[in-house]
């Protein structure tokens, strides 16, 4: 399994000097299987990177999405696979609390974008997945999925193949001020002994209160969830669009001290666009 990251900014795209190193797109991973399938996760910004990539294929496409908010597709419409002729375009939507399945499609719709999703060449299909099935086969892989705490809630995911495990788990508030969709200690379970866990890091203890409720998580939480689930690695993701690639190192320091004083063999690091690993 091989994990690429695409787009790593949560919230908005962040141009400009400052934001050269770890990237400025919004939320796009793009894993592919040992058979070579491609399977994307979520389509931000950073789709548009990718696209240029996948085009020269043509083979099936497979976008998993977390949720519809504008910052997870925005990236659709610039896609390139998508104007390719007879090109297999799956999308999975994310289990929002507002059944809008082809949102992704719907915003290409009236005056917004100058293409209707009814004129794209690909054949794009959108198959929602009954909440009531956790899990199911996706090339050699197993997907799994569970609610994730965030306005409007939507899905995390883990893809295990070949006895690897990855689990993606962005846009997720782990202690949030309302109604929890999934308590920590499922998290622990979902994200246990995995080989790689993506989590949203946009905030940190400092943020709050102010930010409570907004639906992100801080990142010395997202460290805790790791230690608590025996992960290998642990990538800090939805980076805050405030924060400098500098400030970004300051996270990644300040979280590493919490790994030093608990001993744990956690391997950290901040996701940046381009960055790729073989697990």
């Amino acid at each position: 399994m091989r994990v690429t990251f695409y787009g790593v900014r949560g919230s908005i795209p962040t141009p400009g000097a400052d934001f050269v190193r770890y990237g400025g797109n919004t939320a796009c991973v793009h894993v592919q299987l040992s058979d070579g399938t491609d399977i994307i996760l979520d389509a931000g910004t950073g789709i548009r990177a990718l696209g240029n990539e996948l085009i020269k294929k043509t083979t099936p496409v497979h976008i998993l999405l977390t949720h519809n908010h504008w910052d997870h597709i925005q990236g659709f419409p610039f896609f390139a696979p998508i104007y390719q002729k007879d090109r297999e375009i799956k999308i999975i939507p994310g289990m929002t609390t507002l059944p809008e399945h082809d949102r992704i499609l719907t915003q290409m719709q009236g005056s917004v974008f100058p293409v209707p999703a009814s004129a794209l060449a690909s054949d794009v299909t959108v198959t929602p997945v009954p909440e009531e099935i956790d899990s199911w086969r996706l090339g050699n892989a197993t997907i799994s999925r569970l609610p994730m705490n965030h306005p409007g809630k939507g899905s995390a995911y883990t893809i295990t193949e070949n006895g690897k495990k990855l689990t993606y788990l962005t846009d997720n508030e782990l202690y949030p001020p309302y109604k929890k969709e999934t308590d920590f200690l499922s998290f622990v379970d979902f994200a246990r002994d995995a080989d790689l866990v993506i989590h949203d890091a946009q905030y940190m203890l400092s943020d709050m209160p102010a930010k409570s409720g907004w639906g992100h998580s801080v990142a010395e939480e997202a460290v805790k969830l790791a230690m608590a689930s025996n992960v290998k690695q642990l990538a800090l993701y939805s980076h805050d669009p405030d924060r400098t690639d500098d400030d970004i190192d300051k996270v990644v320091a300040h979280c590493q001290e919490y790994i030093e004083i608990a001993e744990s063999p956690l391997g950290l690091f901040a996701a940046a666009e381009g960055q790729t690993l073989d697990l």
